[in-house]
């Protein structure tokens, strides 16, 4: 697809991840329009002050539970990134119902509304925690890939609508990240660490970016994709970030893992392996997926942070931040 020819929205579209998008997409393809969708009023204006302006730009209010405002705002839409959800694991538990409104009811909501507007393609943002997940919010993005990949069940000759999700580790520099937290506590001079042997997937936003970008041309509705993206040590991003900090070591909070997992056992069973990437295939396609090789995961194979064959070091996380 031509994302110069384009129009797109973009649900969450004022977090992170959504102003990495429009800074990416705006300069290098000029999509005939770009619709920033979200509840929050004060962070658009903020957004459009900070001078993602161009001419090509629409800022729509509105929030994901909300399927009649999601169908209106759909009309005339050709690619949908769904990036709005509830992503912080305290507030999804102590909030459980919020969680699945918006997570769940809000990932229903935008396939029913693709699929009324006519929309092409639709891609949506997961995460490592949907996998295996032992808190609300890794179940509720569990249950929302499977509402996006299964959903290309209801396309047909009325609807063009194609849907499938990425999923990714933790993001550098963005605002769930813990980076503001050490970076926070540093004046302090100890920062807390909830166990030392702790890691997780390391991903840039715009990685992120460029993986959604090649999702868009490269689907064909029901996959997931995945990118080989190295792991980290919260005690290397702590020697990164604080070097001359004390660490206080906490605990595991409430909900929260030692390790992540990006690709399942399971999952590896139908499973495609590239040079920099898995794809996901859809276990029960009722629709024709010519594109994707035979899987070719190796059975029991786990793809794990702390299995990784790629690990960044002190140095390398002190560049990138």
């Amino acid at each position: 697809m031509d994302l110069s020819n384009a129009s797109i929205l973009v649900t969450g579209g004022t977090g992170s991840f959504g102003k990495k998008f429009a800074e990416i997409v705006v300069k290098e393809c000029n999509p005939k329009r770009l619709a920033i969708f979200s509840r929050d009023e004060l962070k658009q204006h903020d957004m459009y002050a900070e001078g993602f302006d161009a001419p090509c730009m629409r800022y729509f209010i509105g929030d994901v539970r909300d399927q009649g405002r999601l169908r209106r705002a759909m009309a005339g839409v050709d690619v949908v990134i769904h990036a709005a959800a509830l992503k912080h694991v305290p507030a999804c538990e102590y909030n459980p119902n919020e969680a699945v409104e918006t997570n769940i009811g809000g990932a229903r909501n935008v396939v029913e509304a693709a699929l009324d507007a006519g929309v092409r393609k639709v891609v949506a943002l997961s995460t490592d925690k949907a996998v295996n997940p032992v808190n609300l919010y890794g179940a509720t993005k569990l249950v929302a890939e499977k509402i996006f990949t299964q959903g290309n069940a209801y396309s047909g000759n009325n609807s063009p609508a194609q849907f499938s999700c990425v999923r990714y580790g933790n993001v550098v520099g963005s605002r769930g990240s813990v980076i503001p937290v050490f970076l926070k506590q540093r004046a302090t001079g100890t920062i807390t660490i909830t166990d030392e042997r702790m890691t997780r997937f390391w991903i840039t936003l715009e990685q992120g970016v460029r993986l959604v970008m090649r999702a868009i041309a490269e689907m064909e509705g029901g996959e997931v994709f995945v990118p080989k993206i190295p792991s980290m040590r919260v005690t290397d991003l702590a020697d990164a970030v604080a070097p001359e900090c004390k660490r206080k070591v906490i605990g595991i909070r409430a909900g929260e893992k030692l390790h992540e997992v990006l690709l399942s056992e399971d999952e590896s069973r139908h499973a495609v392996e590239l040079k920099d990437s898995f794809v996901i295939l859809p276990e029960y396609p009722t629709w024709t997926a010519k594109k994707w090789p035979k899987p070719n995961t190796k059975e029991g194979y786990r793809y794990a942070s702390d299995t990784n064959t790629a690990w960044l070091t002190v140095e390398q996380l002190k560049k990138m931040l």
